[in-house]
Order: C-alpha cells, then sequence, then structure tokens
C-alpha cells in the first residue's frame, strides 16, 4: 500500500481512481463497510482505492481545543486500511485553508483536479465544505457535474446501534471495553512510551510498564484491565520479549487511590514477563474490565487485590498459569 502525506505526493500521471473519505478514527466496522465498497468499486473497475483522511482532527482547526479522544493513531488506521485492501492511505493536512473551501471547491480542486477521482464512497451522514454546508446530495450534485460516481454508505450496527467514533469513545470512556470491541472489530488500543514511574509494583511484586500515551487518546475509564501487551517494531528489542508477540497482562488505569495519586496512569502487569521495557513503543489491547479502582485500607488488602486481578486475567484471556 502507499502513503502519501498531502496532495503533493500524487505522482506524474495519476490516472483514475475510486476514493473513499473520512476521518476513519477507530477504523471501526461501520467505516470496514465503507472501505469494502470502496475496494469492490475499484476492482470492478480494475483502478486503485484511496482512502483520504485528515490531521489533524477537524474539529481541532475549526474549534480549537475540542479534538475528540483518539481511537487509532495514523500508523495504526494505515496498517488496518492496508489490511482491508485499500490501496493508497493518503493523509491530507487540514488547515483553515482547507476548512474555509466551499464544497464545490474542494470537490473539483482535490477529487478531480488532484486524484482523478472515477468514484467517492462515503458515509451517509458525511458532511464536508465550509460550515459543512456539502452532504451526499450535495456530493451526488457535484458528481454528475464533474464527472464521477457518488456511493452513500449506511453504517451498520446492532440492536438498533449505529456503529461510529462518538458511540466508541462513550464506551472506552465509560470502561464499557468489550461493547467498544464488538463495534470496532477487535479490542480497543491504546499506544505509548513505556516511561519510568513510581516503582510501587515492583515493590510490591507486580513489577508495572508505565504506558505514556499518545496525545489525545481514548483511555478507558478508571479501572482494572484483562488486556493484550505488544512491544511494536523500533529500533532496539527488548531482551526476553518479542517484538509484535501478544503477552498477557493485567492493566491498571487510575489515579492510584490507595497512594493518594493524583495522575492519571496506564500500568501494565505483564504475566510471566519481567523485562526492561523503558523506552519502547508499546501497545495495550484492552479485552475485559475486571473491576473499578478501589482504595485499599492495607498494603496486604492490595496485593491480594491484584493477585486476583491476575487470576481473573489469566481465566479471561485463556492462558496457562
Amino acid at each position: 500500500m502507499l502513503r502519501w502525506r498531502g496532495l503533493e505526493n500524487v505522482p506524474p500521471g495519476w490516472g483514475r481512481c475510486v476514493v473513499t473519505i473520512g476521518v476513519f478514527d477507530g477504523v471501526h466496522r461501520g467505516h470496514a463497510q465503507l472501505i469494502a465498497a470502496a475496494t469492490r468499486a475499484a476492482a470492478e473497475r480494475g483502478i486503485p482505492s484511496v482512502l483520504m483522511t485528515f490531521d489533524p482532527h477537524p474539529s481541532e482547526v475549526v474549534r480549537p481545543g475540542t479534538h475528540p479522544p483518539q481511537l487509532s493513531t495514523l500508523h495504526r488506521r494505515a496498517d488496518l486500511a492496508q489490511e482491508m485492501g485499500i490501496d493508497v492511505f493518503c493523509v491530507i493536512p487540514f488547515t483553515p485553508t482547507l476548512a474555509a473551501q466551499s464544497p464545490e471547491e474542494f470537490a473539483h480542486e482535490v477529487l478531480v483536479e488532484q486524484l482523478h477521482a472515477a468514484a467517492v464512497v462515503v458515509g451517509d451522514n458525511f458532511t464536508f465544505g465550509h460550515k459543512a454546508l456539502g452532504d451526499v446530495a450535495k456530493l451526488t450534485e457535484l458528481g454528475e457535474r464533474f464527472g464521477f460516481e457518488v456511493t452513500g454508505v449506511s453504517l451498520f450496527g446492532e440492536h438498533a446501534v449505529t456503529y461510529s467514533s462518538t458511540y466508541i469513545r462513550s464506551c472506552v470512556s465509560s470502561g464499557d471495553v468489550e461493547l467498544a470491541a464488538e463495534a470496532l472489530g477487535r479490542p480497543h488500543r491504546v499506544e505509548g512510551v513505556v516511561v519510568h514511574g513510581a516503582k510501587r509494583g515492583r515493590d510490591l511484586g507486580y513489577p508495572t510498564a508505565n504506558v505514556a500515551a499518545t496525545v489525545h487518546a481514548a483511555i478507558p475509564g478508571d479501572g482494572v484491565y484483562a488486556a493484550w501487551f505488544t512491544v511494536l517494531p523500533s529500533a532496539n528489542e527488548p531482551q526476553g520479549m518479542v517484538i509484535g508477540r501478544r503477552y498477557p497482562a493485567a492493566v491498571s488505569v487510575g489515579t492510584n487511590p490507595t497512594f493518594s495519586g493524583r495522575n492519571r496512569t496506564v500500568e501494565a502487569y505483564i504475566l510471566d514477563v519481567d523485562v526492561d521495557v523503558y523506552g519502547q513503543h508499546v501497545a495495550v489491547d484492552f479485552v475485559s474490565r475486571i473491576r473499578g479502582m478501589d482504595a485499599y485500607d492495607s498494603l496486604d488488602a492490595l496485593i491480594a487485590a491484584i493477585r486476583d486481578d491476575v487470576d481473573r486475567t489469566r481465566v479471561i484471556l485463556g492462558v496457562d498459569d
């Protein structure tokens, strides 16, 4: 898959293509319907499929300070799009200039002049152009004028719920990572770099990796979770762990109330592995919430709770002691 940042990286002589447009945060099951429709339309025409997304999130430019919690990094979105068969992952820097374009200007300058779109696939709630004045009906009208087909796809859902990034963020925020996973089609992931913490876990016999999450990451609600811990590709592979392999972990999210903590942290106790992962870029895939974040009257009570968390993690993830 080709990865472009900015339309200036469209190669000379670029021909027709099928474009699907959106933020695609999470690349959830609704997005998968869009991508499937785009790749199918591209295959039928024998031309490439292009996923167009934006960075930063449009809301941060239109209303500074309103960037929503992020379900997936751009790199993660690109990897998932590639797995789904997209040929080109194109990131458009979202600027005030782009935000000020009329629907007509966006369609002509971006879709026609730059990408030579033969067809455009969007969600049925898609809006675009200055003050979101354009919708699917407007895009269809412009397509008839400029020579590209338009397909609006319903973001299907089960139980009368439409799969959307907003819905998934609410699930994650409440700690219902199982419901989030149902809508995503996979466990919710938080990425970050392992940094030094207070090292209380090691003193208690349960050393943890303190994950400094990426900016704007959607962190699950406070509590203890069963999760998978993965070291992502980087310059140095930690001894005792394999890059890309999933390891079971009991993960604490919160402020450590037993120790009167104030800063919210993501701390992963990796089962049956005690290696140095400081400085590593890692991923935590949240599978199930075990309990809320409680304060304990004694260290013995806290250690007993952690021991139970680990036992329950083994059961949830299906790993042996």
